[in-house]
């Protein structure tokens, strides 16, 4: 069974309630993004196979521990998903990068795709899918469907990584996609009316941009 978790270590929760505050700047806000995406990277990374290696350390030879398996690649959903990379880079910096880009129709709150790149080897990668807002779930599911069923990648391959959900999005995930493990720094109580996480954090790709 695919696993969800809420990463719930004392930093992350501490930084994520500095980007929920409406008066961080967006110099803080994108840094501090960056920072909880790197913690949370210890996390997800945390059942990747190792296998034993025979090195020589300035004493003796000795058999240690190195990843094996299949190599990474870290799929942000544009735009925002992008605010997440650079963290997740600074643990894992052999990763490849791809990009989906997928934006949400604010009367139909139905995801819309507008861009797809990704590795070419990326049916023999372990891929985390990156979004800082996990709301509705359409944008989500609307990349997994992409990798998925176009790109013939195996959902057991794929994890997703949030920051914020909200109930409804990942149960949306979970019945849409039940092999993908989803990882976030919180669940949240809901979505209002028009489909965002309340309490939430706002809009994260103006946040992180500094857009509006």
């Amino acid at each position: 069974m695919a696993k969800f978790q809420v990463v719930n270590h004392p930093l992350i929760q501490h930084k994520l309630t500095i980007i929920r505050q409406e008066d961080t700047s967006t110099k803080e806000f994108r840094e501090v993004t960056n920072e909880i995406a790197m913690l949370m990277a210890y996390e997800i990374t945390r059942d990747l196979p190792l296998e034993d290696v025979v090195i020589q350390t300035p004493l003796v030879e000795s058999t240690q521990k190195q990843l094996a398996g299949k190599k990474l690649a870290i799929i942000p959903i544009l735009r925002a998903g992008l605010g997440m990379v650079d963290g997740m880079l600074d643990l894992i910096p052999a990763a490849r990068v791809g990009h989906i880009g997928m934006y949400r129709d604010h009367e139909t709150l139905e995801a819309i795709e507008y861009f797809a790149k990704f590795p070419q080897d990326i049916q023999d990668r372990k891929i985390f899918v990156v979004d800082p807002m996990l709301a509705t779930g359409a944008s989500a599911i609307a990349a997994l469907n992409q990798l998925v069923n176009k790109y013939e990648v195996s959902p057991e391959s794929i994890t997703f990584v949030c920051l914020v959900a909200a109930p409804e999005g990942v149960k949306a995930i979970q019945e849409a996609h039940p092999e993908v493990d989803i990882y976030t720094a919180a669940l949240d109580e809901k979505l209002n009316e028009d489909g965002y996480i309340l309490p939430g954090l706002g809009d994260a790709g103006d946040r992180i941009f500094g857009t509006k």
